[in-house]
């Protein structure tokens, strides 16, 4: 049976959050189950702990894995349009190298409203909550689940909320993992763009274009048939669409380098090589501290590294922790044992990015440097 650790209404820091949100801590849901995953020789099954919290703009899901552990931030995830926690996450948690990480971290995994497995069909007419009052609700798990602080890993739009969350929490936010960000608004052309297509494609052939490239759609691969199949079946589809229009009418973060708005963590960036979302991370890169800032880019990784890379993420989040002072005595994954290390230093052409690096991997060499943040990584597989 998973245990808390002083979980409950009654037992509660201070999150800055408001009062609604406090006063609906008694309404909450809890269910418990045990994962199913293949297990590696000796370990035992992980069991999970399923939640469902009020909070001022609806109900929430979330899943805890592990136990609290003293001074340690909790990981929390949060997943792209489309998917939810199990089919964004699962392969990268379920990584054989990352279970040296998940066994130091106590994780929480949120599911977007509607988004969650078996979840019922909002009614019609339902006002969905926009990502900023998505990014409102993590005060009421964290109150709830009495976790100070977070590390948070998100992907696309999720990546969006964990920023906003992190602007208007900084304190809560030891670090962040972004994959796919975009931080900024749709503009005019983008509109434009976005209403053309939806007068010849579905929306989960959208939603399909926003996960993956062109050139995955086309080659239609056993991932893309999986991830196809879920989406236009998903019997929570208009759901979806919701939390869809919300991520599409999504605000500006305003990020600016050296500004009053920035991220004030350590951050690692990801994005695949030739991703839908390629030019908007490295924008994001160029709109963030480059000695907090860690900008990986993944070779041969498509859309969605995290599915299609687990391994190469792990050992890059690995030491991201590393570096941010955690799991300093960490052994090298497999991946680290089977290669070496290539590190050159680069010149930045601004001086803004000066203190970057640039670190290749080639289908024989590389390691991803230990320390402090602040390295461009371009990482071929």
């Amino acid at each position: 049976m998973y245990t808390g650790c002083g979980w409950g209404a009654g037992n509660l820091p201070s999150l800055g959050v408001s009062s609604s949100c406090q006063a609906t801590m008694a309404e909450l849901q809890e269910v418990q189950i045990t994962e199913e995953k293949p297990l590696l020789p000796g370990q035992t099954p992980e069991m999970a702990k399923t939640h469902s919290v009020e909070t001022p703009y609806g109900s929430v899901t979330f899943t805890v894995y592990g136990t609290p552990k003293p001074k340690r931030p909790a990981i929390l995830t949060y997943h792209d349009v489309g998917l939810n926690y199990k089919s964004c996450f699962q392969p990268l948690f379920q990584f054989g190298d990352m279970q040296e990480i998940i066994q130091n971290f106590v994780r929480v995994h949120v599911d977007a409203p509607g988004m969650e497995e078996g979840a019922p069909v909002f009614p019609l007419g339902y006002q969905y909550p926009s990502l900023d009052q998505l990014a409102d609700m993590i005060p009421c798990i964290l109150q709830y689940l009495n976790f100070s602080t977070i590390i948070g890993v998100g992907v696309g739009a999720g990546a969006y909320i964990l920023s906003r969350y992190a602007l208007t929490h900084p304190d809560t936010v030891e670090g962040l993992v972004l994959i796919n960000i975009d931080p900024n608004a749709k503009g005019w052309m983008d509109w434009a763009a976005h209403k053309l297509t939806g007068l010849t494609s579905s929306i989960p052939e959208m939603i399909l274009g926003h996960l993956f490239s062109q050139e995955e759609l086309s080659g239609n691969s056993e991932l893309i048939q999986k991830y196809r199949n879920i989406i236009t079946h998903a019997p929570n589809l208009e759901n979806i669409e919701l939390y869809w229009n919300s991520y599409n009418n999504r605000r500006d973060l305003n990020l600016e380098r050296g500004g009053a708005v920035t991220l004030k963590c350590p951050v690692m960036l990801v994005v695949g090589d030739q991703a839908p979302h390629e030019d908007a991370v490295v924008e994001c890169n160029s709109k963030l501290d480059p000695t907090q800032t860690s900008f990986l880019k993944m070779a041969d990784s498509g859309g969605q590294p995290q599915l299609t890379q687990p391994g190469k993420l792990t050992e890059a989040f690995k030491y991201f922790l590393q570096g941010m002072g955690y799991m300093a005595s960490s052994c090298m994954t497999r991946l680290s044992r089977s290669r070496t290390a290539s590190l050159t230093s680069a010149a930045s052409i601004d001086g803004n990015r000066s203190r970057s690096r640039t670190l290749s991997q080639s289908s024989e060499s590389g390691t991803l440097p230990s320390g402090p943040p602040g390295h461009t990584m371009e990482v071929s597989c």
